[in-house]
């Protein structure tokens, strides 16, 4: 099955999701896209979308492709000066060593965002420091300059984000390490060698610092720091650990149509070589802070997708949002055509989460928001994130809870 909601390409293998920008009443979604594969290649391209929330989104020709310099066009981030001109900052990689790549931008040729022109390079890895991973640059404001982090990862396991400044988004200059972590440090939460995709924002008067772990070429969770950011330098304060199971990876920072701080996630797993497409995105979720931890809530466009609540807790088809009070500890069992999709089981401050005879325990601090979109399930617990892929028909989804409130709601 195809998701409903979840955002995936015509054809063709998609992963990170970025430059996400609400416009003119109308989101438009960039995402790295390998056209005429189902697996992932480094000759990258910007894919395109666009939609009037992040669940109905239509995709547009590429955006960006190689040539000109550039063998893979991999992450980056998009930004608009005060007159409202774009510019897309990303990473252009080249054979032989695509694990460092280099910083350039590119602007649109047109009001819609469609085609687009490459610029210069603007920042390469910094001679001084002994790099073995530069990439994903993201660009935002800072007072009346403009900031870049970018992520690398040094040699002695060290995984980092660089710090640069410009005036103009044209001349750039490197300033230092803005934020480290050694991969030998697991507590409170392992961060890995390698930051891909770090981010840095503010949310509710605190700086964020949002990645995803890499480590020796494994991909695993998204991880995020609390603290405060100076002039390009996060002194860290807590460490945390975001989401669970083996979808989600690549988070996107980005600013909703009321200016919230919101994540999307790349899922992985979802789709494949006998479905002609591969990889979809995840749910927008807003960010908040509550009591020294990131607090992440499906985005209320979800609500428009709904269709009136069912009565007896059944599903016509595999799409529904569920909530869930438990008020203790309790199970909730979901079947898709009789066959068991998933369980979920409460205890104390963490849930259960069982797929496919895999369990996964996540933390868990209020009520539980649990999102199926045919072979993707999302379950939010407040202070994190689990993603997995569903393998289900096209048939009747029924829910069975042991102790709390249940309302489940069909998607359209």
């Amino acid at each position: 099955m195809r998701p409903l909601l979840h955002f995936t390409a015509e054809s063709g293998w998609i992963n990170d999701p970025h430059g996400i920008t609400y416009i003119d009443g109308q989101y438009h979604a960039f995402f790295q896209y390998v056209p005429g594969k189902t697996v992932w290649a480094p000759n990258c391209h910007w894919g395109h979308a666009v939609g009037a929330d992040l669940l109905s989104l239509r995709e547009l020709p590429v955006a960006i492709a190689p040539g000109e310099g550039d063998g893979g066009i991999w992450t980056g981030s998009l930004v608009r000066t005060d007159d409202g001109a774009a510019r897309i900052f990303y990473t252009s990689t080249s054979e032989p060593n695509i694990g460092i790549g280099r910083i350039r931008v590119a602007t649109p040729l047109d009001d819609d965002w469609i085609a687009w022109r490459k610029g210069d390079v603007v920042a390469d890895a910094p001679d001084e420091l002994d790099i073995i991973a530069y990439r994903d640059p993201f660009v935002r404001r800072d007072g009346d300059r403009w900031r870049m982090f970018v992520g690398a990862g040094l040699r002695d396991g060290t995984a980092t984000a660089l710090s640069y400044v410009s005036d103009d988004l044209e001349s750039w200059r490197y300033e230092g390490i803005a934020l480290a972590r050694s991969t030998d440090e697991t507590e409170p939460v392992w961060m890995g060698a390698l930051w891909e995709c770090p981010q840095i924002l503010e949310v509710d008067g605190r700086s964020v610092m949002v990645s995803s772990i890499w480590d020796d070429d494994v991909l695993h969770h998204a991880g995020y720091a609390i603290g405060d950011e100076e002039n390009g330098v996060f002194a860290a304060e807590t460490w945390g650990r975001l989401t669970y199971g083996d979808s989600y990876y690549a988070p996107s920072l980005f600013f909703d149509a009321d200016g919230r701080p919101c994540l999307l996630f790349w899922m992985r797993g979802i789709g494949g070589a006998s479905d002609g497409w591969a990889s979809a995105h995840s749910l927008p979720h807003v960010l908040s802070l509550r009591d020294g931890q990131v607090w992440t809530t499906p985005h209320e466009d979800l609500l428009g997708h709904r269709g009136p609540r069912s009565v007896d807790g059944t599903t016509p088809r595999p799409m529904a949002d569920i909530e869930w009070d438990a008020g203790g500890d309790g199970q909730l069992e979901i079947t898709v055509g009789g066959v068991p999709a998933a369980s979920l089981r409460i205890e104390g401050a963490e849930v259960a989460v069982t797929v496919g005879g895999v369990t996964t325990t996540v933390p868990a601090a209020g009520d539980l928001r649990i999102v199926i979109d045919g072979p993707v399930l999302e379950v939010s617990t407040g202070v994190a994130l689990f993603g997995a892929r569903l393998t289900v028909d096209d048939a009747q989804l029924t829910t069975n809870a042991t102790a709390g409130t249940l309302r489940v709601y069909p998607l359209a």
